[in-house]
């Protein structure tokens, strides 16, 4: 059986441009991949069939709709004679936690069948199948920092991040995609989006990374809040670490994060947080 890990993808900015005719809505976001994730095995042959296992297992949902099973039957389709089989997840992330982790076990599904048969990544049955498992799959298809626009589908290049270490914190609370949104739409606001963030043209160091980001923000921080209020008390501890660039909320919540220049501070910040609030899911990592 061969493993690939489906790292966490991490909306360090989110923008609603606005909602669709479909009720989906176009977003813009620059988003990174993080060290934690969860762990993607495939071996090829007969019927398809998926086992979940490890710390979230017991989180993960029915089998019939997890991402992964979803994701080799969209591929099955898109490229007939493929081989499918036996996958294995095992689920470290949290669900409906911001992080992406159902795209990103899905993406890894689709990579692994697809170098089985001698694909790339890029192919389009690949691209296709990804698009039409979800909204995120193909961002996480080739986990690098980049915009995402649209409702995900719409990818710029990859971007090479400074060196930059992130402490993941999640309250143990479910922010589900589908009521953030739907409490975003019940926000008053005027009809224009809220204003574009300009990209640094220059070389993107350290600073000014964290000058952007510190000025950019997430639309859906309000919505979360009001779905999940646990959402404000880690953004209320993450504030008051002196040593933190930049704090904010991932995707729809209801994981924060808080941004350091160095590994040893996100180490310090992760120790400090998980010994004043022990119930809380607290990762230190890197990002890229």
């Amino acid at each position: 059986m061969r493993w690939l890990r489906a790292p966490a993808k991490i909306n360090l900015t989110l923008r609603v441009i606005g909602r669709r005719a479909d009720g989906y809505h176009d977003l813009e976001s620059l988003v990174a991949f993080a060290g934690s994730c969860d762990w993607v095995g495939f071996e090829p042959g007969g019927d398809l069939a998926l086992a979940v296992l490890g710390p979230r297992a017991g989180d993960a949902g029915p089998l019939e709709e997890n991402l992964v099973a979803r994701a080799a039957r969209a591929l099955a389709r898109h490229a007939p004679g493929l081989r499918i089989g036996r996958f294995r997840l095992i689920k470290h992330l949290p669900v409906a936690a911001g992080l992406g982790g159902g795209s990103a076990d899905a993406a890894a599904a689709l990579r692994l069948m697809a170098n089985e048969a001698g694909l790339p990544a890029g192919d389009p049955r690949v691209r296709a199948a990804a698009a039409e498992t979800g909204a995120d799959v193909l961002a996480c298809l080739d986990p690098q920092a980049r915009i995402m626009s649209g409702v995900g589908d719409k990818l710029g290049p990859a971007i090479r991040l400074p060196e930059v270490f992130a402490v993941l914190v999640n309250p143990r609370v479910l922010a589900p995609t589908p009521k953030v949104f739907a409490a975003f739409d019940l926000e008053p606001r005027s009809k224009a989006p809220s204003p574009a963030r300009p990209w640094p043209q220059t070389g993107l160091d350290t600073g000014a990374l964290m000058d952007f980001l510190s000025s950019a923000g997430n639309d859906l921080e309000a919505a979360a809040i009001r779905i999940a209020p646990a959402v404000a008390d880690v953004l209320a501890s993450l504030s008051q670490i002196r040593e933190a660039r930049v704090t904010g909320m991932s995707g729809s919540g209801a994981t924060c994060f808080a941004l350091f220049g160095d590994r040893r501070g996100a180490a310090a910040a992760r120790r400090s947080i998980t010994g004043d609030h022990p119930g809380w899911w607290v990762e230190a990592t890197g990002l890229h």
